[in-house]
């Protein structure tokens, strides 16, 4: 049963009324939106296999369709018969465009220079009126029966004559007499490959012929706009033509009850057809390979498996990218003894086409679920595969293997979160997931290089160039971890340490951050990123990112622009080959070049037996938690809170009145203290379209809700009574030193603020925001007296003092002009000097 009818008959089994649009697609020409329109002519989607491939048996299309009542049936054989006669429609068109040129051909062989000869002409024009004439007839008969039976079909509300009409509408005989003809076509295949030949030649030597070869026209009677064709395009018509015939009878078979009136003459007209094409496809092996334009030849350029989400579902195909086309097919793997096979599920031709990425996307809680119930249920194999590595366990090894096997195919299909979408100027979109960015920006980069030149498609023999995909695919198997029976002992167990530092080399400031991929096993989370920088020439981020690798041997570096209302732009890509000889313990420094952008991060790797994989890890609260703790989480000295809230305030608030006095809306400074807690990145990017004094909101009750404050609570006193020295070196001695025994990233975070808002000041001509204005709004929240009664050595400072101490210590120290400079990250000490990478 072929590829195309089982399509339809498991979507008819399934109800899906797929039919009228399955036959526009497959025979029609789908018009653009501009005046001249790019051939598209099988059309990109014949099926969307929804079938996941992820069963442990692999699951076949049924032979038959589910039977459906009489009325169904001729409901839908009225919605065929309507789709082949659009598609005749076309197909006529189209022959008239061929034969458009012939006369005036014919007229020049008799000059002196001629274009083509009179025996050249007679050759590219084999049969071709004949097979006009015959498809004149036919469609002329066809569009006759419908327009009279749609005349007299009954209105909505009467269902009683409804089974009466369809039986009353007769068209068997016209299919009959075409079928009956069809041995046209058997003379016009013959030819067909020295008339494309003549073709092709006369291209390359006569100017006049190629301009004509490459530009004919066919007009649409349906509105004003034009479908633009190569000379070996519109040759190849009546071969592809032909060869749907057979599908064509079948589908209308199988939709026409057994006591209908015409389903003898179908039945007669399918077994003529079935026997004049068994010695077509023989005979057809010259379609293989087709010149597309400008001379260049259809050929393999890239392959993989790759999540084809259709509908809300997921299911593992195998891509490949030619020279004028992508092709979606379903991988069978073979039994023993028999050879692989590929299922057609639909193709886009490169013309035209259109891509659009998504950096990623967030799973459900459902989805992340059963994504940890997955990673679990491998982590247990793998270690059964570990435990029985002996000869003893060879066949409990293989079982475990295989079921390692399976859930991986799994984690595969349901796992990855970046998004690829396909629109074809023709509106036919496909969406596309890839479990990596780095493979997904080659898919990317290979398809936009295709389509830059790229100006028609010769129709590709869909069922030869599938059958192909065996013998011409370079990818083998599907990137399954567990398929490498050997273990590499460079491999990285354990936990990897990735701290992202700065990027420079921008042609121009951007937001910008940086996402890092490492391979392995899928047991744990193998992506993560860093927030968007400020819109920056230098970004930096001083961001740690964390992962537990099994089998890790590779880490893939990106830089992504981000920019509002665009699509994210990946900036250069690294790969870095992760040994576990070169890594330990400590910090190694590394400079990558990526493209024009150079990125600096420290490796650190430290080997361990793993975990089991834990639930997906939620972010750990910032806000409420003492600062050592989101330090040291966050493998910082300054949180990250912090620091983009300066960062953003710097961007676009310093000459805003009343920064930092005036409140921003309570709901806004919720929202972004809920992002915070939950989600740094997320955070950032609302953090960039927050009212700036929402900003600013957000960061002061960050400090209001310290547990302890910045300024520890039992210093208090020690600053009250050093704000009465007298001397004002002594005074500056001690406050700082006072501020040196404070905890590393309570002084550094202290500083970094002290710094900052020092900045703010220097715009108090526009901002009205002094250092005293400063100090009153940031010092209650920043130093506090201790509670009474708690035990509190010395003399308490009366309370009607305590507001004037806090506003005047942080006064003081925003008065000094010598302050030691803040570090906002840990030092990554090396063993060595750094090293830089290009890529």
């Amino acid at each position: 049963m072929d590829v195309y009818q089982e399509a339809v008959c498991y979507l008819e089994s399934q109800h899906v009324p797929v039919l009228h649009a399955m036959y526009c697609v497959c025979w029609g020409v789908v018009e653009a939106e501009t005046g001249v329109l790019e051939e598209d002519v099988f059309q990109e989607e014949a099926v969307s296999c929804l079938l996941s491939p992820l069963l442990p048996k692999s699951l076949d299309f049924p032979d038959t369709p589910t039977l459906s009542s009489p009325e169904e049936m001729l409901e839908r054989r009225l919605v065929v018969l309507k789709g082949i006669l659009e598609s005749e429609e076309v197909y006529l068109r189209e022959l008239e465009a061929l034969l458009m040129p012939m006369k005036a051909l014919r007229a020049s062989a008799g000059t002196s220079q001629p274009v083509l000869s009179s025996r050249q002409v007679q050759t590219v024009f084999y049969q071709v009126p004949e097979l006009r004439d015959m498809h004149q007839s036919f469609f002329s008969g066809l569009k006759a029966r419908l327009s009279a039976h749609c005349q007299t079909e009954p209105g909505p509300g009467v269902e009683g004559e409804m089974s009466y009409t369809g039986f009353e509408l007769m068209v068997g005989d016209l299919f009959l007499k075409m079928v009956n003809q069809i041995g046209l076509y058997g003379g016009f295949i013959e030819n067909y490959e020295e008339a494309v030949e003549v073709v092709r030649k006369c291209t390359h030597s006569d100017p006049r012929f190629r301009t004509l070869a490459q530009s004919m026209m066919s007009n649409n009677s349906s509105d004003k706009t034009r479908t633009k064709y190569t000379f070996e395009a519109l040759l190849y018509k009546p071969l592809d033509r032909v060869t749907k015939t057979t599908l064509v009878l079948r589908d209308l078979l199988n939709t026409t009850p057994m006591e209908h009136g015409d389903y003898t003459l179908l039945q007669e007209a399918l077994r003529l057809s079935r026997s004049f094409l068994s010695g077509v496809n023989e005979s057809s092996q010259c379609k293989r390979e087709v010149t597309l334009s400008h001379g260049m030849r259809r050929q393999l350029m890239r392959d993989g498996f790759v999540v084809d989400a259709s509908e809300g579902e997921r299911s593992l195909r195998h891509l490949f990218l030619y020279t004028d086309l992508l092709l979606c097919t379903r991988f069978k793997q073979a039994t023993r003894g028999k050879q692989d096979q590929y299922r057609f599920c639909w193709y886009l031709p490169l013309a035209g086409l259109k891509l659009r990425w998504v950096a990623d996307q967030e799973r459900s809680l459902d989805a992340n679920l059963r994504l940890h119930t997955i990673r679990t249920k491998m982590h247990l194999l793998r270690q059964q595969l570990q435990q029985n590595a002996g000869s003893k366990g060879l066949a409990l090894a293989a079982r475990s293997r295989k079921k390692l096997e399976q859930m991986e195919l799994m984690l595969l299909t349901h796992s990855p979160v970046y998004t690829l979408e396909l629109h074809s100027p023709s509106c036919k979109s496909h969406t596309l997931l890839l479990s990596s960015l780095y493979e997904l920006e080659e898919w990317r980069e290979a398809i936009h290089k295709l389509t830059t030149d790229n100006i028609e498609t010769v129709p590709p023999d869909l069922l030869t160039l599938t059958s192909a995909c065996v013998k011409l695919r370079m990818t083998q198997q599907p990137p399954l971890h567990s398929t490498n029976a050997v273990e590499n002992e460079e491999s990285l167990c354990g936990t990897l340490s990735v701290a992202i530092h700065s990027a420079c080399g921008l042609q121009q400031p951007a937001c910008v951050y940086v996402c890092v991929e490492v391979d392995g096993y899928e047991f744990y989370d193998k992506q993560a990123q860093t927030h968007s920088s400020v819109h920056s020439l230098n970004p930096h981020w001083d961001q740690e990112l964390s992962f537990q690798v099994d089998g890790a041997q590779h880490l893939r570096v990106f830089c992504v622009s981000q920019s509002d209302g665009q699509d994210d732009t990946v900036l250069g890509k690294a790969s870095v080959k992760l040994e576990s000889k070169t890594l330990n313990k400590r910090w190694r420094r590394q400079t990558l070049h990526l493209s024009q952008v150079e990125v600096t991060l420290s490796l650190k790797y430290c080997p361990h037996p793993l975990e089991p994989p834990s639930s997906t890890a939620q972010q750990q609260p910032v806000f409420g938690v003492p600062i050592e703790t989101v330090a040291q989480q966050e493998g910082v000295l300054v949180p990250h809170v912090v620091r983009c809230c300066v960062d953003e305030v710097e961007r676009r608030g310093m000459g805003e009145v009343g920064i930092y006095r005036i409140s921003g809306t309570t709901s806004e400074i919720a929202m972004l203290k809920t992002a915070f807690n939950s989600n740094l990145r997320e955070a950032v990017t609302r953090l960039r379209s927050a009212e700036v004094n929402a900003v600013t909101g957000v960061l002061k009750l960050y400090f209001r809700e310290l547990p302890q404050p910045l300024i520890p609570t039992v210093m208090f006193q020690s600053l009250a009574r050093m704000l009465e020295i007298q001397d004002i070196n002594s005074r500056l001695v001690s406050m700082l030193s006072l501020l040196h025994s404070c905890p590393d990233p309570n002084r550094h975070t202290f500083l970094y603020l002290l710094h900052h808002l020092q900045r703010v000041s220097e715009k108090q001509d526009v901002n009205r925001m002094s250092l005293q204005n400063l100090a009153t709004v940031f010092g209650p929240s920043l130093i506090r007296p201790p509670v009474v009664g708690l035990g509190q050595d010395g003399p308490t400072v009366d309370i009607s003092q305590e507001v004037v101490v806090q506003v005047q210590v942080v006064l003081y120290y925003l008065q000094c002009n010598n302050l030691p400079e803040a570090q906002t990250s840990l030092p990554h000490d090396t063993d060595a000097e750094d090293e830089t990478t290009h890529m």
